[in-house]
């Protein structure tokens, strides 16, 4: 069974551009819920596999919607999490900031572009910032629960959640604010330069701790 992941930071932490009672809904519930949901169906199955990117590669290749629905929302989350920062970061720096240079012209290209991809895509899903076995940057934007971990040939960097649960309770229908506030704010550049540099040596960065 997989344990549900912690914050990283305090529940408050991402204030005035995440709130206290979202993080609490948003991690508490949600997150909690496919966690446990997960387990369950595990549970009934007999599966007992050792990490749960083994267990979002099962369910897809066996087309189990139940399984890879709450596994693969169960990773995205805890990534997300991962992907966000309260420390204040100036943005990217070293080989990373080059890559996303030649991508989108500047950095505040990929901030625009970025908030753009997840403004403008429709209904539940993620943006992702992901790499190459080259170095080279993509944005791409999943639905649902789909996620970036079941292409072997890129790694993914950062995402965001696009899902209403994600910013409604702070910013209602404003989606692109939300956005904004990410990209311009809570960006952990340096959980981001660690993916850069995985995915350079062609490997897959972080994995859900087992």
């Amino acid at each position: 069974m997989f344990k549900f992941p912690e914050l990283t930071f305090a529940p408050d932490a991402l204030e005035p551009l995440m709130s206290r009672t979202t993080l609490e809904f948003h991690h508490g519930k949600h997150h909690a819920a496919y966690i446990k949901n997960m387990n369950a169906i595990l549970s009934e199955r007999g599966d007992a596999l050792a990490s749960l990117e083994q267990v979002v590669a099962l369910a897809r290749r066996e087309n189990d919607a139940k399984l890879f629905n709450n596994a693969a929302q169960s990773w995205n989350h805890a990534f997300f999490w991962q992907s966000l920062s309260p420390d204040k970061q100036s943005g990217p720096e070293g080989e990373l900031k080059l890559a996303i240079e030649r991508a989108f012209g500047s950095v505040d290209g990929f901030r625009e572009k970025f908030a753009a991809l997840g403004a403008g895509h429709f209904a539940s899903g993620w943006a992702w910032l992901a790499a190459d076995r080259s170095g080279a940057l993509k944005l791409i934007d999943t639905h649902d629960a789909d996620t970036v971990i079941t292409d072997e040939s890129i790694t993914p960097i950062i995402v965001a959640d696009v899902w209403e649960h994600a910013y409604y309770l702070d910013y209602k229908n404003d989606r692109g604010g939300f956005l904004k506030g990410v990209t311009e704010k809570l960006i952990n550049w340096r959980f981001a330069a660690a993916q850069y540099e995985a995915a350079r040596k062609g490997e897959r960065g972080w994995r859900f701790p087992s």
